[in-house]
């Protein structure tokens, strides 16, 4: 490979989809990681790429959105190059509602969802769960078509893989050249905040699991706080514990915890088998934004991290508007919310 354009560290979702954003504009792309692809918080087994709520809309609602309605044809384009299926189903999800408020509440979101989805995705109150065996204290569910699924270890994988296609390369280390972007999660977040003297994020420990059921054909789930993904190779992912005082990042108790709370809620799991418990950090920015742009102590440098909870949601979006700004100079798609603070270059 010729002298690469730039330079990626990190080679989770959002180092990778700056890299295939950037790859796919001609450049020669560079990824640099260490411990390797999806080795943090994008090896995960959850995947649930779900919108906020149709209300109080805002800069960071409006990005989420027009990122998932990127979600179909982003990710068949890195299965397409790359060869490997990232798990992506665009598959809708069902949450019971609670009481008769709770029930009021989503059928003023179902008005709102008509105006701000633009017409592309469906809010709606229902008295059935689209096929799961599922109880609801009132007898219904908000069901939404604009939720999507994703293998987050599989879609980080085929993201390396399309890179790869692309002519870039994705190594444990490397010379760095050219403008450097860190997608280095949440040890990258304290590290910028060590440079620019102020908390720019933390990291939040995650535990979930991946259960023996097939039920690729169903909606994913959000009950109780707790998502439930089925993927397309007949597993079910469940998750996630959200632990912010940590001695240990092992799998403990808490996401035994977690499991019988799940089996209590949804019948169905009563009999799965738990194929893996996996446990990992992930980077929550002190906005619970994603952080975006230009770092501001060091030139030739930029900053995209933050994903948290959102990040395979926000990744296609993510990777185009970094690429704007590493190759064009133009920063006028990130939101003012998302933008790098911290203190200014000298």
């Amino acid at each position: 490979m010729a002298t690469p354009d730039l330079t990626v560290l990190g080679a989770g979702v959002f180092g990778l989809s700056v890299a295939y954003a950037c790859a796919l504009r001609g450049a020669r792309v560079r990824v640099i990681d260490p411990a390797g692809v999806a080795s943090g918080a994008s090896g995960g087994v959850v995947g649930a790429l779900a919108p906020h709520v149709p209300e109080n809309w805002n800069p960071k609602k409006a990005f989420q959105l027009e990122s998932l309605l990127m979600g179909e044809d982003f990710w068949a384009g890195v299965a397409e190059r790359s060869g490997v299926d990232p798990g992506y189903a665009r598959s809708g999800r069902i949450q019971p509602l609670a009481d008769d408020r709770a029930a009021a509440i989503a059928r003023d979101r179902a008005s709102g969802a008509e105006e701000l989805w633009q017409g592309r995705a469906l809010w709606e109150v229902r008295g059935d769960a689209c096929g799961w065996d599922l109880v609801s204290p009132t007898g219904l569910f908000v069901h939404d078509t604009l939720s999507a699924r994703i293998h987050p270890r599989q879609a980080t994988r085929a993201l390396a893989g399309a890179v790869r296609a692309l002519g870039g390369e994705v190594l444990p280390d490397g010379e760095r050249t050219g403008p450097v972007v860190e997608a280095t999660g949440w040890r990258g977040l304290q590290a910028l905040g060590q440079e620019t003297g102020r908390t720019e994020g933390v990291g939040v420990k995650g535990q979930a699991a991946l259960l023996d059921l097939d039920a690729h054909v169903l909606p994913q789930l959000f009950v109780d706080g707790l998502h439930l993904i089925p993927h397309a190779d007949g597993t079910l992912g469940v998750g996630s514990t959200t632990e912010r005082d940590v001695e240990s990042l092992e799998v403990d108790a808490a996401l035994d915890a977690l499991l019988e709370r799940a089996r209590e809620l949804v019948p169905a799991l009563s009999g799965a088998a738990v194929i893996e418990r996996w446990s990992g950090m992930r980077p929550r920015s002190r906005s619970r934004a994603p952080v975006l742009g230009r770092h501001p102590l060091r030139e030739g440098v930029f900053v995209a991290n933050g994903g948290f909870k959102i990040g395979f949601g926000v990744a296609p979006l993510v990777g185009e508007v970094m690429a704007d700004l590493v190759l064009e100079g133009r920063d006028e798609g990130i939101p003012e919310g998302f933008r790098v603070q911290g203190a200014e270059r000298p």
